[in-house]
């Protein structure tokens, strides 16, 4: 199974969005700053918001596209306060 996942970092105000296939892992990886030029580790530590499991990476990748081309923060919050939005966004492929 895959994953989307949305991060928030208190220490930037700014929200994240990724895909893994292994969402713990993945958020100890931004956590720890072991990839010390990236984005996310001006933001340490990030929240975990939303975990969205997909059927397929295809799934999952569509998703995180959407979501970045949306560049909302209101939308965002409304994913991470209904996740059924990707449900109705999915049904939609």
């Amino acid at each position: 199974m895959y994953f989307i996942y949305i991060l928030y970092s208190k220490k930037l105000d700014r929200y994240y969005v990724g895909t893994t296939d292994d969402v713990v892992k993945r958020l100890s990886e931004h956590n720890s700053g072991l990839y010390d030029r990236s984005f996310t580790a001006k933001g340490i530590p990030w929240d975990l918001r939303l975990s969205f499991e997909c059927e397929t990476s295809e799934k999952a990748y569509f998703l995180e596209r959407f979501l970045k081309r949306m560049k909302s923060r209101i939308f965002l919050e409304k994913v991470v306060a209904d996740s059924n939005i990707l449900f109705d966004v999915l049904s939609k492929l």
